[in-house]
């Protein structure tokens, strides 16, 4: 069982979408302050304003527009953060500290923000202002500004950084998911660990429990309550099959053998003979169900794991078709095996050898005299695969999920002999072996297919 990676767990999803959430919040709050502190700033920088433009009207309607150019001198020489500019009507300078009327400035009553030039340490600089125009009487304007540069850098900083720091905040939420992710996929990788190996059978196994009482330890501790609770119903399953197997599967065989003694005893044209016949073939048929029942619940508890070893299925596969051969030549089927070369697999040499047998047996059961019947087995990209096809009936495609339940017989199989358990077994068995049991059209007739993985390679 191989481990998703850390950016395909769960986990690390979730610290995604945490830290996505949490970018554009830190984003959102950041614009949100931004936004605010610059509204504030400006209007503080308004209200300066509006105070020096009262202030100056007032000297304009006292003093009138020589007294006004006088002021505008005295404040512009004090240097500072006011700037003033006195224009006529063709927005000309008269007097002021800025050398021209800026470019945007055209509508008067509202707040502008423009670049002036200003000199600082011999040399002229390119700084921001905001201000308003105020209209006098008789054309003229003044135009009453404060210097923003300082703010201005502030707020390309802060725009600057906004940015980086989202940046930063996702670069170090995914690193952290990452770590956390990673913590998360160990725990999970022990259980996940555990869980392979009681699957190949060794019900003994336990989730590993840490120091930290923790969640997974939680979930460690339920866990192998579980497994406790389930390794003591399998050992009770294994006492009954085994109390089963001795105290039903020895009398059915000693009824038999008794049977067949009265047989020989008897007359065989007489009619308790007959009888006594038909009673060892029931008996016989009971018995094979009985074997195939365990077999099946053998093969479904995983109880024959511990014999798995390397087998080639060619050879196994040539010794059913010579075992079936007097059968299919009984009933007219022209039985063959396709030639393969190496075909190992992991698994148990038994219980392949009845799935195939099944397999081979229902093949020539259901094909008519003249029909074909071909078992292969081949290695493929993805496996090593055995066939064994024929040319009957079929199986519709909607039955063919149904047809590997236990005791499951169509309607067109009622008349031949059998129990309804021999696709159950190469089921049963397929499973054991984590393959697959498909059945596709053989066009005409039925083909089925255990798929068996490829074995893992062995370590020294």
């Amino acid at each position: 069982m191989r481990a998703p990676s850390i950016l395909r767990t769960q986990a690390y999803r979730i610290v995604l979408v945490y830290v996505a959430v949490f970018a554009v919040s830190v984003a959102a709050l950041l614009a949100f302050s931004y936004w605010n502190t610059k509204r504030a700033l400006d209007a503080q920088t308004d209200q300066i304003i509006e105070a020096e433009i009262t202030g100056l009207s007032e000297q304009y309607q006292q003093l009138g527009l020589r007294g006004l150019a006088d002021v505008v001198i005295s404040r512009s020489a004090h240097g500072g953060s006011g700037l003033y500019l006195l224009a006529n009507s063709f927005k000309q300078p008269i007097v002021g500290n800025l050398d021209g009327w800026p470019a945007n400035m055209v509508h008067p009553d509202k707040f502008v923000e423009f670049d002036y030039q200003r000199r600082v340490e011999n040399r002229l600089e390119t700084r921001k202002a905001r201000g308003r125009v105020f209209a006098l009487q008789g054309g003229f304007y003044l135009l009453v500004a404060q210097d923003v540069q300082e703010r201005y850098l502030t707020e390309r900083l802060f725009t600057t950084t906004l940015p980086w720091t989202v940046g930063l905040v996702l670069i170090l939420g995914l690193v952290g998911g990452a770590v956390m992710s990673r913590n998360m996929l160990a725990r999970l990788d022990s259980i996940n660990r555990t869980s392979a190996e009681i699957i190949d059978g060794d019900l003994t196994r336990r989730v590993p429990i840490g120091s930290a009482h923790d969640e997974f330890d939680a979930l460690a501790e339920n866990l192998n309550a579980m497994l406790d609770r389930i390794e003591r119903l399998m050992h009770g399953v294994r006492n009954v099959t085994d109390s089963v197997a001795h105290d039903l599967r020895t009398p059915l065989n000693r009824l038999r053998n008794r049977l067949e003694t009265t047989l020989r005893h008897l007359d065989p044209a007489s009619g308790e003979a007959a009888e006594i016949e038909s009673a060892v073939a029931e008996t016989d048929q009971l018995i094979t169900t009985f074997n195939a029942l365990l077999l099946i619940a053998e093969a479904d508890a995983g109880v024959t794991r511990g014999e798995m070893a390397a087998i080639d299925l060619a050879p196994i596969a040539e010794d059913m078709a010579e075992l079936y051969a007097p059968l299919a030549e009984e009933k007219g089927v022209n039985l063959k095996i396709e030639p393969a070369g190496a075909t190992m697999i992991e698994g148990n040499r038994s219980l392949v050898s009845q799935a195939l047998a099944n397999l081979v047996d229902n093949a020539i059961k259901y094909t008519p005299a003249g029909g074909a019947v071909t078992v292969t087995a081949l290695e493929t990209p993805q496996g090593v695969e055995l066939h064994v096809a024929d040319t009957g009936p079929g199986i519709p495609p909607e039955e063919r999920n149904r047809v590997v339940e236990r005791f499951v017989r169509l309607d067109a199989s009622r008349s031949a002999p059998g129990t309804g358990l021999g696709l159950s077994l190469v089921a049963a068995v397929a499973r054991l072996h984590d393959a697959r049991l498909v059945l596709e059209d053989n066009n005409p007739g039925l083909r089925a297919i255990v798929r068996f993985p490829r074995p893992a390679p062995r370590t020294r």
